[in-house]
């Protein structure tokens, strides 16, 4: 099968499409014929092996274990493990995998789903680990309810264009802060205001209930200045605290500032799981979320597509068409 594999940690330079063996599934595995996978940060910090503790915890401390990157994918069941009971060849299936870069791929049975009646592959690719990422953060992390006020940094991205629409199905008012050249994308996506991150500083529209800082930079004071005194700050990753930490820092300050205040600060790591993904199914199917593609790639221009991602060009998820 063709595949987009790497021998070494770096840039999208270190990719190159080589036909390699097709996997064959463990017991509680499930092989996917893949027909589009998505393209997300994630992508980029096992491609790249930053920060410094991604290799630690198990992808490889001087090179990448997994030579085939890509999590998320859509496509159709080709074999299953000795163990698995809740599919079998033919299924359309949505989910998260190891290796989804590539014509066929693993994926644990627990990380997968049947894929939502009303979308196409692309667009089924491009929900599993966005969209878990902000249901749990929006349902699990900042609790929110009807008539919340809440406030989602980062909301023209990845994670960020499901959470607004989660939120806003909630019953939540939600205002969006992203650039100003995607505002109107947020806005469509059920935002009751936008803000741009450039000339508008989101202090000066609080109170907020919940504050979800997708991948942001903004000072744990400046954020907590823009919380009710009992409201809930959700941090879901970082991309500006170097080679070590990643961003992260902020997350540790949070959760030695929190026992001592009001308000709850709150880090914040997804679970991948298949009822989630059932979870998000009912939503999509029920026409509360939509998946919004900014651009698809073909599998031989991967690292195009991770260069697009990582240069903040896209609105909504990148994908890859693999067949």
């Amino acid at each position: 099968m063709l595949a987009i594999t790497q021998d070494r940690y770096g840039d999208s330079g270190v990719l190159a499409l080589r036909d390699v063996e097709v996997p064959v599934p463990a017991a509680d595995e499930v092989v996917v014929e893949v027909r589009a996978a998505g393209v997300d940060r994630g992508v980029w910090h096992l491609m790249t092996g930053l920060p410094y503790p991604v290799r630690l915890a198990g992808y490889g401390v001087r090179a990448p274990k997994n030579k085939v990157p890509g999590m998320d994918l859509a496509g159709v069941v080709s074999a299953v493990g000795a163990d698995v009971t809740r599919f079998r060849p033919g299924d359309e299936v949505y989910g998260i995998g190891a290796g989804a870069f590539a014509e066929y791929a693993r994926v644990l049975e627990r990380k997968l789903a049947p894929m939502p009646k009303n979308l196409t592959f692309e667009q089924a690719a491009v929900v599993p680990i966005s969209a878990l990422t902000a249901l749990q953060a929006v349902r699990d992390g900042a609790g929110v309810n009807v008539g919340d006020r809440v406030l989602i940094i980062g909301a023209s991205g990845g994670v960020g264009s499901y959470a607004v629409q989660i939120a806003e199905s909630y019953g939540a008012e939600v205002t969006g802060v992203c650039s100003g050249g995607k505002a109107d994308i947020v806005r469509w996506l059920g935002a009751h205001q936008v803000l741009d991150y450039r000339t508008d500083d989101f202090t000066a529209y609080g109170p907020f209930d919940a504050i979800l800082d997708i991948n942001g930079n903004a000072s744990l004071r400046r954020l907590r200045k823009a919380l009710t005194p009992n409201g809930t700050l959700v941090i879901v990753g970082g991309e500006n605290g170097g080679r070590w930490l990643g961003g992260n820092d902020r997350q540790l300050r949070a959760m030695l500032w929190s026992p001592f205040i009001g308000q709850r600060l709150r880090p914040f790591l997804n679970s991948e799981n298949h009822i989630d993904l059932q979870a998000m199914t009912e939503l999509i199917e029920t026409g509360q979320v939509v998946p919004i593609i900014g651009r698809a790639f073909p599998l031989a221009e991967a690292a195009d597509a991770i260069r697009y991602l990582t240069e903040g060009r896209a609105r909504g998820k990148v994908v890859i068409s693999v067949v």
